[in-house]
């Protein structure tokens, strides 16, 4: 289960994705997960799922690593779409005791459902597509405007980084503790939730102490590379927007407008 869980990971290519700006990349990740939200029906989530398949096919990302990235969350999605079905209301098909199952609860939940499948995916792809420092410059370039209202862009662009980053590496230090407990006798897959949570804390416990460990460690090596924060730090790369990132802004122009002329017209299927 552990190892399943994608986010924060990074995997170089030489894609037209992997090229772009990252403040294009996250201003277009910020504007599809927006531009999801005019959706109504399945014929506009089945022209996002077709954008969002086409763009994971031109990044180069093998299509398992994206839906690695949707499995772990998948009790929540079901979750959803069992919530929705329950209890929207609506033409009834099937009666489960004191639940009802409706026409308009089943088509609501499929969507919903679809939904958060693209969210998680397409916010899976850009941690996939764009470096930790290409991903912190980008924050913090879009952040520069706000200085002014005195928020420290990079510090926050620094963090969330990190935050990020070291992600993987706890997953894997999580993985590694529990395969050790589970030699030991640890037993974290039966009884109930009481129990469990219970057998959880020889886990915890040293995973606490060596996340905190490894952000003692960053910092010192932070402060004897005499890190002191954004200010006077020049980059071996300076971003630049280019060709490519304009025609990314286009074509999202262009879903947008689809989708607008999908709502207004009312096209259905």
């Amino acid at each position: 289960m552990l190892t399943d869980i994608t986010l924060g990971q990074y995997f170089p290519g030489r894609s037209a994705i992997h090229l772009l700006d990252p403040r294009t990349k996250i201003l277009s990740v910020i504007v599809y997960i927006c531009t999801i939200f005019l959706a109504e029906d399945y014929l506009a989530y089945g022209i996002l799922a077709a954008f969002a398949a086409m763009v994971v096919g031109i990044s180069g990302i093998p299509a398992k690593m994206v839906i690695r990235s949707i499995k772990p969350l998948w009790i929540i999605i079901l979750l959803t779409l069992a919530i929705h079905i329950f209890s929207t209301p609506g033409v009834v098909l099937y009666n489960l005791g004191p639940l009802s199952v409706t026409k308009e609860g089943i088509r609501m939940g499929i969507l919903m459902s679809l939904r958060l499948a693209l969210l998680i995916a397409v916010s899976s792809l850009l941690t996939f597509t764009t470096s930790p420092i290409a991903l912190t410059d980008g924050i913090e370039r879009l952040l520069n405007p706000f200085r002014r209202l005195g928020v420290p862009a990079h510090e926050l662009a620094m963090m969330m980084t990190i935050a990020l980053r070291f992600i993987p590496t706890l997953l894997e230090e999580a993985d590694r503790i529990m395969k050790a407990q589970m030699a030991r006798g640890a037993d974290f897959t039966s009884g109930n939730i009481l129990r469990r949570a219970k057998n959880m804390v020889p886990l915890l416990v040293p995973l606490f102490i060596s996340a905190f460990r490894r952000a003692d460690e960053l910092a010192v090596a932070m402060e004897a590379r005499c890190y002191r924060g954004g200010e006077n730090r020049t980059r071996m790369k300076e971003l630049k927007l280019g060709a490519l990132d304009i025609m990314a802004a286009a074509t999202l122009v262009v879903l947008i407008v689809v989708l607008v002329l999908v709502r207004v017209y009312n096209l259905t299927i």
